[in-house]
C-alpha cells in the first residue's frame, strides 16, 4: 500500500515530466544513448513548401521546345545563353542534352558536371491531382495520395521499418524545422529542433534552470535534476520524460559548432550544416528532413539579370546551401552514403500570367544528388511543350513518373529497405529507373499494380480534396475549364417529363457549386 506521501511524489513527478514533455513537443521522444553508429545510408529529404517553377529551374534551351518555351514566358524566360543565360546540361560524353539550369544554380551545375546529381522530369503526384497547396503537400508528406486520413508520414513509417535500426541509437530520424513536419507525424523516435543551440528546457525563471558560472554554490537547477526525477520510470509519463532528458542530454553533449566562414549565412544553410554535422557525429541518423519554402511566386516572379530577381535569389540561395552541404560531406568522407531528395508539391504553369508570375501547375523536376547516384543523366519522361501536345493536361507540364517511384528505389538499393507496402500504402507496380547505385530487392507488402494515373483533365481539377483516379477514365475537370459535353435530350416545355423541373433545379445547383469550387481552389 503507497503512502500519502510515496503518492504525493509520484503525483508532482508526473506532472514535472507532463510539463517537460509538453514545452519541448513530441520531437524528444528518442532514446538510448550516445554510441558510434555503424557504416549506413542517410537519406536527406528537401521540401521546397509553395510550388517551386521547375520550368525556369529546369529549361529547355535550344529546338522546338525552346520555342515553345519563349513563346509561353515572353516576360520570364531565361536566356538560352550570355551572361544570365542557362547553364548548359551536357552528359558524360560531352554530348548536349537540350536543357540548361538557371545562372543562378552553380551549385547544382558542379554537382551535375561531378555526377553528382540526377534529374527526374515531370514528377510528381501521378495519380492525385490538386492546385491546392495544403492537400499537395500532405499527399506527398503522408505518402498516400487520395488518402489524407493516414495518421503517419511516410518517414516515419520508412524509419519504423528500416532494417538494423535500434533502440541503442539516438539519433535515427531528425526533423531540423520549428514544428514536426507531417512527413514524420505518428514517430516517436524521430527528433524535431530547430537548431542544437535552441534545443533545450528554458520554462521557468533563467537562474533556477541550471548551475551556471555565477550560480550560488551548491545550487542544483531545475534541469540538472530531471534524470532522477524519472526514476525508476514505471509510469508512461516517466518513461516518456526519461526519453525527453535523453534526448536533451544527447544534444548538449555533441560538439556542435558554429557555421563555417564558407558557408553560405541563410537559415535553410544553417539548417543543412545541422544535418551534415548530424551525419559526421555518427548517432546512427537514416532519414532527415527539412523544408525550404518562399516559392509560391504569383507576382513578380523575375528572371535572371542585374538587380532584384526574386526567384533569382532563391534559386542561389537553394543551390549554394546544398552545394556547401555536399562539399562537406565529401570532405569529410560521408558522401558515398548520402541521398539527397529535393522536390516541391507541384510546378507552375508553362504560360505567365499577367502579373509576371506562374500559377500553380502540374509536373515538376525532382532533383536527386550524393555519391549515391548514377549522375549527369536526365531521367523520366518528357513529353515537351508542344500547345498541342499538352492541350490535354490544359496547358500543363504532365507528370509522367510518380514521386513515389523515385523515393522507393532510395529505399530499395540504399537504405535496403524493401518494405514498401508499409512505406507508401496502396502503391504499385514499382520498378527502378537506374537513378541509384546498389542492388535491387524484392518489395515487400506492395499493391499488386499501379493504380490509373490521373492524366489529361485531372490536372487542373479544382477540387479541395484529392481527387481519387478512376479505374480507365481520367478524373473531370472543372466545368468552368473543359468543354460542356453536349446535353442529354431532355423534355421540352410542350412535353414536360414528370421530373424536368426538379433536374433543372439540381443542374443548377451542380453548376453553382462548381463554380465556388473554381473561384476557390483554382484561380489564383
Amino acid at each position: 500500500m503507497k503512502t500519502i506521501e510515496h503518492s504525493r511524489r509520484d503525483f508532482l513527478k508526473g506532472c514535472a515530466a507532463a510539463t517537460a514533455i509538453g514545452a519541448v513537443g513530441p520531437g524528444l521522444f528518442f532514446s538510448g544513448a550516445a554510441q558510434a553508429a555503424n557504416n549506413h545510408d542517410t537519406v536527406v529529404s528537401v521540401f521546397l513548401r509553395g510550388g517551386m517553377d521547375g520550368l525556369n529551374l529546369v529549361l529547355p534551351v535550344s529546338g522546338q521546345d525552346r520555342i515553345h518555351y519563349e513563346q509561353a514566358r515572353p516576360d520570364l524566360a531565361i536566356a538560352a545563353s550570355g551572361t544570365y543565360g542557362a547553364l548548359p546540361l551536357t552528359l558524360g560524353n560531352g554530348s548536349a542534352t537540350g536543357f540548361g539550369l538557371h545562372p543562378s544554380a552553380t551549385g547544382l551545375r558542379d554537382l551535375w558536371n561531378d555526377g553528382m546529381l540526377g534529374i527526374v522530369q515531370c514528377c510528381g503526384l501521378l495519380t492525385s491531382v490538386t492546385r491546392s497547396h495544403f492537400d499537395a503537400q500532405l499527399s506527398i508528406d503522408l505518402g498516400t495520395p487520395g488518402r489524407q486520413g493516414t495518421g503517419t508520414g511516410w518517414l516515419a513509417r520508412a524509419l519504423d521499418t528500416q532494417p538494423g535500426v535500434t533502440a541503442s541509437m539516438p539519433l535515427t530520424g531528425l526533423a531540423v524545422n520549428s514544428r514536426q513536419p507531417a512527413n514524420f507525424n505518428g514517430s516517436t523516435t524521430a527528433l524535431t529542433m530547430g537548431s542544437p543551440g535552441d534545443f533545450a528546457l528554458n520554462a521557468g525563471a533563467w537562474s533556477w534552470q541550471k548551475a551556471r558560472e555565477n550560480s550560488p554554490a551548491g545550487l542544483v537547477g531545475v534541469n540538472d535534476v530531471l534524470e532522477s526525477m524519472w526514476s525508476p520510470g514505471n509510469t508512461g509519463l516517466e518513461r516518456s520524460g526519461a526519453r525527453a532528458e535523453g534526448a536533451l542530454r544527447v544534444i548538449a553533449q555533441q560538439p556542435y559548432q558554429n557555421l563555417p566562414a564558407d558557408w553560405p549565412t541563410s537559415t535553410f544553410a544553417r539548417q543543412l550544416w545541422t544535418v551534415a554535422q548530424s551525419i559526421q557525429m555518427n548517432l546512427g541518423l537514416r532519414y532527415a528532413t527539412l523544408d525550404l519554402g518562399g516559392w509560391d511566386t504569383h507576382d513578380g516572379q523575375g528572371t535572371a539579370g542585374s538587380g532584384y530577381h526574386y526567384y533569382q535569389n532563391k534559386i542561389a540561395e537553394l543551390s549554394d546551401a546544398l552545394s556547401a552541404f555536399h562539399a562537406t560531406l565529401e570532405a569529410s568522407g560521408h558522401l558515398s552514403r548520402v541521398t539527397t531528395v529535393v522536390q516541391s508539391e507541384f510546378g507552375r504553369r508553362v504560360r505567365e500570367n499577367a502579373n509576371r508570375g506562374t500559377d500553380h501547375g502540374y509536373g515538376n523536376p525532382m532533383l536527386v544528388m550524393g555519391g549515391t547516384v548514377n549522375g549527369r543523366r536526365l531521367y523520366g519522361n518528357w513529353l515537351g511543350l508542344d500547345p498541342q501536345v499538352l492541350s490535354p493536361y490544359y496547358g500543363d507540364v504532365p507528370v509522367t513518373t510518380d514521386h513515389r517511384r523515385v523515393l522507393s528505389e532510395i529505399l530499395i538499393r540504399r537504405m535496403r529497405n524493401p518494405n514498401l507496402g508499409a512505406v507508401f500504402p496502396g502503391y504499385g507496380g514499382y520498378t527502378p529507373m537506374g537513378i541509384m547505385k546498389g542492388s535491387d530487392l524484392a518489395p515487400v507488402g506492395m499493391a499488386a499494380s499501379a493504380a490509373s494515373p490521373a492524366v489529361a483533365a485531372s490536372a487542373i481539377a479544382p477540387s479541395r480534396r484529392p481527387v481519387a483516379p478512376r479505374p480507365s477514365t481520367p478524373t473531370r475537370p472543372s466545368t468552368v475549364d473543359r468543354p460542356r459535353p453536349a446535353p442529354k435530350p431532355t423534355p421540352t416545355p410542350s412535353q414536360p417529363g414528370p421530373d424536368w423541373v426538379q433536374q433543372v433545379q439540381r443542374d443548377v445547383r451542380q453548376i453553382h457549386r462548381r463554380v465556388e469550387r473554381f473561384f476557390r481552389d483554382v484561380l489564383p
